[in-house]
């Protein structure tokens, strides 16, 4: 290869610009578009030679014309300014080959793809408003006709950008916003596994233009967006009034002892919410909660169904506001948190239009009316105060008639239950029989992580869990519960609702020691 030469001053050519813009080139005297077609389509019309193999091949014609032109201007002027310069054209007449080539293939591949494609345009934005934003933005990139139908608004309807976190910032979401405009209905961002780098700033697309953009949008989840804090959120959620979906992994609250005071906050201009899912980036260990924010973030949420809330820190009593307080709730997921017993299972109630407060909390003196309430499915996993003795009278209140609508209900813990004296079982006695028998379509989950005493309990059931986590002789019934469909009528239902009262009011021990002897 020849060495450079020092005296050149290089310049880089703008080729950009001159691809984009072919006019921008200078124009020569008395210049004829006709007669520049005839020539490029002469030397396009060029016979296929043997490239760099002869000396009639095109490359070496290339090489011969340029050394005869820049030998001649040296004759003649001398100039190195004017060499240059003609080098710098050949090469933006060269790009511009290039890209004319390109565009060329480009709307062959569409003029194929429209013929051959059986769907029609308006099918195919269809089709590619399904599709997650990564595999949306593959698509748009096939082909001229494949891009203009993924430049569609409703083709950013859902936008996911999930599968992509580690090539998305704040400019992306803007751009995706953007491109959804008023169709905008569901947004996830941040990365599931790991923290994201996402900024405070990235949602604010959605508040811009008096909430243009999240006036209309229905479902916002987020995750491990660790530089956003509440405030931030606050000010996202101000312009989304109609969202019903909202899910937050990594919630991070300035008040880190007191994390649950923001509920309220975070849920007052969003009425119309019916899944909320809480995920809190520090586990907290202090229920600092007052009643009138509890009051607060309940009646900012009347129609809610589905609530999350993981590794806060919430005593029994305003558990139960809680959960009283939402008269639609069907799905509840505490999982992880810390300071409640169990306690609150016992008074879970409808009491009309009248909400209690945790003051009025007594576990004494509150009636059952549990039948009509709507709980499907109750989550109380890793709960590390969770007693033994209150999930039992919880099995005692379902084999009782209470919660007809439950369907699913799962205690298990890394940490076992505590048991009376302060000590902790993983082999809880729990009536699983009782409640196989009543309850057939109740799926109750319940393991532990073994223990030296738990070797017989592995093999009370045909279909405990499997060996890599053995669990208690109470889950493995569960599990046997669980695959049981049989829906046939309960005998006998009023007598044994009665009895399970009785026993339940006058002494819970009772109560263990039985569900001990029937398992």
């Amino acid at each position: 290869m020849d060495a450079p030469n020092p005296k050149r001053i290089f310049r880089a050519p703008s080729v950009t610009s001159s691809v984009e813009n072919p006019s921008s080139l200078p124009l020569a005297p008395g210049f004829n578009q006709s007669n520049v077609d005839v020539t490029v389509s002469s030397f396009l019309s060029l016979s296929d030679l043997p490239l760099f193999s002869s000396p009639l091949s095109i490359g070496c014609s290339f090489d011969r014309v340029l050394d005869k032109v820049i030998s001649s201007d040296a004759r003649t002027s001398g100039d190195d300014f004017d060499q240059d310069r003609f080098l710098d054209r050949t090469l933006q007449l060269a790009s511009l080959l290039y890209e004319s080539t390109k565009r060329c293939i480009r709307k062959r591949a569409t003029l194929q793809n429209s013929i051959s494609w059986p769907l029609l345009p308006e099918l195919t934005t269809k089709v590619f408003s399904m599709l997650d934003t990564k595999s949306l933005m593959q698509a748009s990139a096939c082909c001229t006709m494949f891009n203009k139908c993924a430049m569609d608004r409703v083709c950013y309807s859902h936008i996911d950008l999930t599968l992509a976190a580690k090539d998305v910032d704040n400019g992306v979401v803007c751009i995706m916003i953007h491109r959804a405009g008023k169709e905008l209905r569901s947004l996830k961002l941040g990365c599931v596994s790991l923290k994201s780098l996402l900024t405070r700033s990235c949602l604010a697309p959605l508040y811009f233009n008096h909430g243009f953009a999240g006036g209309l949008l229905r479902s916002l989840h987020l995750y491990n967006l660790i530089l956003m804090d509440r405030k931030s959120i606050c000010d996202v959620l101000a312009a989304c009034s109609n969202l019903t979906d909202l899910k937050i992994v990594g919630f991070v609250s300035r008040d880190i002892l007191n994390p649950l005071e923001q509920l309220a906050s975070v849920t007052r201009n969003c009425r119309l919410m019916e899944h909320l899912f809480l995920e809190n980036y520090y586990r907290s260990t202090a229920d600092l909660t007052t009643d009138s924010n509890l009051v607060e973030f309940v009646d900012d949420c009347p129609n809610l169904t589905s609530l999350t809330l993981q590794h806060f820190a919430l005593n029994d009593a305003r558990a139960r506001v809680i959960i009283n307080g939402f008269r639609q709730l069907k799905y509840i997921n505490l999982s992880g948190l810390h300071g409640i017993s169990g306690c609150f299972l016992r008074f879970v109630s409808l009491f009309g239009s009248k909400l209690l407060m945790a003051s009025e909390f007594d576990c004494r003196n509150l009636g059952h009316n549990c039948g009509d309430s709507p709980l499907e499915t109750l989550l109380l996993r890793n709960c590390y105060t969770l007693e033994e003795r209150e999930v039992l009278l919880f099995l005692n209140s379902l084999l009782a008639g209470d919660f007809k609508s439950i369907r699913h209900v799962d205690v298990s813990s890394n940490y076992g239950l505590l048991s009376d004296g302060g000590n902790r079982t993983f082999e809880p006695k729990f009536p699983i029989k009782e409640l196989k028998k009543l309850r057939s379509s109740l799926t109750f989950v319940a393991i532990f992580p073994s223990s030296s005493s738990s070797s017989s309990s592995a093999s009370s059931s045909s279909s405990a869990s499997p060996s890599s986590s053995s669990s208690s002789s109470a889950s493995a019934s569960a599990s046997s519960s669980a695959s049981s469909s049989s829906s046939r009528p309960l005998n006998s239902f009023s007598s044994m609702k009665h009895k399970g009262r009785s026993s339940r009011r006058t002494s819970p021990s009772v109560d263990v020691k039985a569900s001990q002897t029937t398992n």
